[in-house]
């Protein structure tokens, strides 16, 4: 457990150095807490209903100490808030996530990697870490998988599994020594098979691989994928039979390259999307090949006679140009303001063909369905509406039905901020859209968070409860559902 000075606000002691003091990723609703916090009585506005039972969590940056350098929103050391639900009562904890690196400078030694506005650890012969280039955070994504949690890192690190009802770190997950390499974030579990799909990437060579990980944690498969250069894929899809990989344009500049430094730019070249059979060897990949674009997160992926089809959040421009008044953190500013709209994909395996159709104008991100039909046919979607503003905040949630592109609203209130959702299936689920929405909220002026439980089929009518939270929620990246009857004792 971190000590609870590790982390000072700089609304309370104003000890951020002058240069993170630009630094909005830092402060108001993305200010660090200082706390691991257990709460096993908590108020609630409305009633929990008795058949949500499971764990609803969520990864985010956390830096155990005061950064003193320059500070990327990525850089801070992995948290996971979790609120655990059962019989209508409801628990809540946030706890650091032990990676190696958390753990060696809990102890004062140097690791010698920093974040991702500092040169690579590549760029130093005596780093000593191999392929692991920056500080192994595991803040981005959660996966359970097993009947725990894996903490991931999307720039590759080493999975930290979690136990997913206490949120304690168990170590690091190698699959029983069988990992070659790393896993990244957005890996997708197969509902039917139990089976863990993963990617993984090198930032500074030409390759990618995939894996597959059986419901028994045994490494069946792991493949490298020949690229024309470099890539920075974010995200992948997963189908019942296929993985499809991404190969984007957005790149590293030649500088970022030579000096091993997070820089990049969008390349002169169509976005390509790689279908492969989840259990097949590298060299079958099928690419197809698309539009420009970059894509952050898949909603879902699913066979469709012929087709495979993937729905996505597609950037879009922002409109915005870099703030001067952000200072060094100017470009961090303006790459962070996500404005993504929703799209499908449609790729023939008989001949060829890609279709793409957007299903709406508005701006949204961080899509996530009912995982009990992840690589099936969906018809429900659920997004956090985006502000329209410089920083990444979200301002509410979209229900989105896929096969028209309709959709509902959930918006928060002024001045609060919310989260990734994640959709809890009732006990007894008759369908895909029988449960309950979950997302935790903040309001910046009070630092007061909770979490709101919304019912799927009322969606408009706002949250049947709200669970009150005894410690902030810092916004922050991704979350999962784990059902209760599945978490390991």
């Amino acid at each position: 457990m971190a000590d609870d000075a590790a982390v000072l606000r700089r609304t309370e002691t104003g000890e951020l150095s002058e240069l993170n003091a630009l630094n909005p990723y830092l402060q108001g609703l993305y200010e660090p807490v200082a706390r691991e916090t257990t709460a096993l009585e908590l108020t609630v506005i409305g009633e929990i209903p008795k058949d949500l039972h499971g764990a609803f969590v969520r990864n985010g940056p956390n830096p155990a100490h005061v950064p003193a350098g320059l500070h990327h929103w990525f850089d801070g050391d992995g948290m996971v808030h979790g609120v655990y639900f059962e019989n209508g009562k409801a628990e809540y904890r946030n706890r650091y996530v032990w990676t190696s690196d958390y753990r060696a400078e809990q102890k004062g030694l140097e690791i010698g990697a920093g974040g991702v506005m500092l040169p690579s650890a590549r760029a130093r012969a005596d780093s000593g870490r191999g392929d692991l280039v920056y500080k192994d955070t595991a803040n981005t994504d959660l996966v359970f998988h097993n009947g725990s949690l894996m903490a991931l890192w999307y720039i590759s690190g080493k999975p930290v599994r979690v136990d997913a009802r206490t949120l304690e770190s168990m170590g690091n997950e190698d699959f029983g020594g069988a990992l070659p390499r790393h896993v990244s974030a957005h890996g997708k579990v197969d509902p039917k098979t139990g089976e863990f799909c993963f990617f993984d990437y090198s930032l500074y060579e030409p390759w990618m691989t995939f894996g597959v990980v059986d419901a028994q944690n045994n490494l069946t498969n792991f493949q490298k994928v020949d690229l024309p250069g470099p890539r920075l894929p974010h995200d992948m899809g997963l189908t019942e039979n296929y993985i499809i990989l991404h190969d984007l344009p957005v790149v590293f500049t030649e500088a970022g390259l030579r000096n091993s430094m997070w820089q990049i730019k969008v390349a002169d070249q169509p976005a390509r999307f790689g279908v492969v059979p989840k259990n097949g060897k590298g060299d079958q990949v099928r690419w197809f090949e698309t539009d420009t674009c970059y894509i952050y997160h898949v909603a879902n992926a699913w066979e469709d006679g012929d087709e495979v089809v993937m729905t996505a959040c597609m950037m879009t421009p922002n409109g915005y140009p870099p703030n001067p008044a952000y200072g060094p953190y100017a470009s961090m500013v303006n790459v962070l303001a996500l404005n993504a709209v929703p799209v499908e994909w449609r790729m023939n395996m008989v001949t060829g063909e890609v279709k793409k159709r957007q299903l709406d104008d508005r701006i949204g991100e961080f899509p996530v369905v009912n995982l009990e039909f992840t690589g099936r046919k969906t018809n429900w979607s659920y997004h956090v509406e985006m502000s329209k503003q410089e920083l990444q905040r979200f301002a509410g949630l979209i229900k989105y039905d896929l096969r028209t592109g309709a959709a509902q609203t959930h918006r928060f209130a002024d001045g609060v901020g919310g989260s990734e959702p994640a959709f809890a299936p009732r006990i007894g689920a008759v369908d895909e859209d029988d449960g309950y929405v979950i997302a935790f909220t903040t309001d910046e002026a009070t630092g007061r968070s909770e979490v709101q439980i919304l019912a799927a089929k009322d969606f408009e009518a706002g949250p049947i409860a709200r669970v009150l939270l005894p410690a902030r929620v810092p916004a922050g990246f991704h979350g999962t559902w784990a059902p209760g009857d599945r978490i390991s004792a």
